[in-house]
């Protein structure tokens, strides 16, 4: 039989989300010719993540989810090979070959993979009523089972997990968030945050437990509770496993791409392997508040690092200004927006500026006159100057204590500053 000949294309993304889409919409800026393959293990165009649990909420529909209109690809000619995982990576060959068989060559190629779910050990995970939640198809899961069920325990306090709580309590369950740490959404926010975003989920229904884990989910076949390190028993029927993720660098493991926690990129997106480029979640990039490489696994970042990764693979050298963690979110209600260093190991080196009053809490951090990190609850309204002057590093030592004040605006920048960020000073922050 003879051997199936391999694809062969310029352009070769591996990933078909923020990052990924980001690459095409940049290559396709200056290249209108040579081919594009984008290859997803998910069977769906690209969809926005950060929206599944307004799916699971019934909010919105899954073409209110997509983050293209259905006909991107056949506009740009991208070639968009839908539920196939590539299984191996030949660097000196310049070859990927997929879990069907196929092979495609590249010229330059952009790791976008993204991340897998952190599940943790405990007993009992193959039992039904036990999901994630990182995909539309996890969504789709417990979106189906809800229809028998009603209690459910939501193993993790952060981003994912509130954000799959308030889905869930929408759709009438009864909700345990369990949270191993002292607080909930403990790496955005600080502890006095914190504490009004647990009242806000306990006034919703929410029990929240912290400095806790589940050992085990117990029952025969189907879920029917969990218990706690404590030795608390839960009963419920559905258990959302919602840690977090892990970058997803099976792929290059064992090559001569340089990997730390995530695959490490330089300030163009490029890795330490000549034509391959990698951004988004599974990217270590350049953060402008700490100065270095770090994982920051939120979807604008994906997205810039995939447009600069994108610039850079069809030859217009471009430079990722860096990224830095930023969170968007609205829960039950309650506006939240925070930004860089909010959780100091050593307090001492930060200057703190906070105002706290009738529910309204807003803190900025300040080191050496810069902006550095930031949290406002409830009044957000001002979040997108400050990580402005944060994002651009402007030095606010003349106006700092006017940086929370109800009338704080451009009229406060030094004069010679006045025209350019009257243009560039934009709110950015969008909703995670």
């Amino acid at each position: 039989m003879a051997t199936k000949k391999a694809l062969s294309t310029k352009y070769l993304i591996v990933g078909n989300s923020a990052g990924g889409i980001g690459a095409a919409e940049a290559i396709r800026e200056v290249d209108k010719k040579n081919s594009i393959i984008i290859v997803s293990d998910e069977p769906y165009p690209a969809y926005s993540r950060p929206l599944i649990s307004e799916y699971l909420a019934c909010e919105r529909t899954v073409e209110e989810m997509l983050f293209r209109a259905a006909d991107f690809y056949s506009q740009n000619n991208i070639e968009l090979m839908l539920g196939k995982t590539v299984k191996s990576l030949d660097l000196p060959q310049r070859l990927v070959e997929l879990n069907s068989g196929e092979k495609i060559t590249w010229k330059k190629v952009l790791l976008a993979t993204g991340g897998i779910p952190i599940v943790p050990k405990m007993k009992g995970l193959n039992k039904k009523g036990v999901f994630k939640f990182l995909t539309l198809d996890d969504a789709k899961e417990i979106n189906k089972f809800l229809k028998d069920y009603s209690r459910a325990v939501v193993i993790g306090g952060g981003l994912i997990g509130v954000s799959v709580s308030e889905a869930l309590t929408k759709r009438g369950v009864t909700v345990t968030i369990v949270e191993m740490k002292d607080r909930v959404l403990n790496t955005i926010l600080d502890e006095r945050a914190s504490s009004i975003a647990e009242e806000m989920l306990t006034e919703s229904g929410i029990r929240v437990i912290v400095n806790n884990t589940v050992s085990e989910v117990i029952g025969e076949t189907s879920t029917e509770g969990v218990v706690l390190d404590s030795g608390e028993t839960i009963t419920c029927d559905l258990v959302v496993i919602a840690i977090g993720v892990l970058p997803r660098t099976e792929l290059v493991q064992g090559t001569e791409i340089k990997v730390n926690r995530g695959i490490v990129v330089d300030r163009y997106m490029a890795t330490s392997y000549p034509d391959v480029y990698s951004c988004g979640d599974v990217a270590e990039a350049y953060d402008f508040v700490f100065g270095t490489n770090r994982l920051t696994p939120i979807w604008p970042n994906a997205y810039i690092g995939g447009r600069v990764a994108g610039s850079n693979m069809a030859g217009v050298k471009t430079e990722y200004v860096g990224g830095t963690t930023m969170n968007s979110v609205n829960y039950f209600g309650l506006d939240i927006t925070t930004a860089g260093i909010v959780n100091p190991i050593d307090g001492s080196n930060y200057e703190v500026i906070t105002i706290s009053k009738d529910g309204v809490y807003q803190k900025v951090m300040l080191s050496d006159g810069l902006i550095v990190g930031m949290v406002f609850v409830k009044d957000i309204e001002k979040s997108g100057m400050i990580f402005g002057l944060m994002r651009d590093k402007v030095n606010v030592s003349d106006f700092k204590q006017a940086l929370l004040t109800d009338d704080f605006g451009l009229a406060y920048l030094p004069q010679e500053l006045w025209r350019e960020r009257l243009g560039n000073v934009s709110l950015l922050v969008g909703k995670h």
